[in-house]
């Protein structure tokens, strides 16, 4: 397996600070703004970025964390089943603007069963994604609205996040391995990204 480093922790911050940027500018109130991770590594990400966006706007942002794996499409292939992890939004969903956070975007899957869980707990006026990394391969008509940095990857590779908070170092990393069959890259919702 070759590891190539895509991006440092300097290039991670200061792409967090530009997808805050952006999405404070889209959200010129944040009034009706909850920042939402997707566990596990968009967590820690929707947690930057909105105090990046605190910082910039001067305003308090809720920051909530979301659960998918009762959502996931492959629940009945998976053994063991996935670890369920808390689902915790500060505020009432209905009529709000929520920013899904994860690290990566991949085949879509993971940002429609956010999407799912999402709708289950409310009627939110809109959904927005940002996502740290979008490596293509969708599977699914899925678009993030923030991209942090678009890799373009082939099946056999993998991308790990690594974040401070969950790994102890922040570091984005390509993994090439040509003769894996099982796809990595994909978070097959507990890795990097789907």
């Amino acid at each position: 397996m070759a590891k190539k480093v895509i991006m440092t922790p300097g290039e991670v911050r200061r792409t967090l600070l530009r997808l805050a940027h952006e999405i404070a500018e889209r959200n010129r109130s944040t009034a009706r703004l909850i920042v939402v991770g997707i566990h596990t590594r968009g967590v820690p990400l929707a947690k930057r970025l909105a105090s990046y966006i605190q910082d910039f706007k001067q305003s308090e942002i809720a920051v909530g964390t979301l659960d998918i794996s009762r959502h996931r499409d492959d629940l009945r292939w998976l053994d063991p089943p996935p670890v369920v992890k808390s689902t915790d939004i500060p505020n009432d969903i209905d009529n709000q603007t929520i920013v899904l956070v994860d690290d990566v975007l991949y085949t879509g899957r993971s940002a429609r069963a956010a999407m799912d869980a999402l709708i289950d707990l409310g009627r939110p006026k809109s959904i927005q994604l940002a996502v740290l990394i979008d490596r293509g391969h969708r599977e699914l008509p899925i678009r993030a609205n923030y991209v942090g940095k678009n890799i373009p990857s082939s099946r056999h590779e993998e991308i790990q996040v690594h974040l401070v908070e969950t790994d102890g170092a922040d570091e984005v990393a390509i993994i090439s391995n040509a003769s894996n069959e099982t796809v990595k890259g994909e978070r097959s919702y507990h890795g990097a990204g789907q």
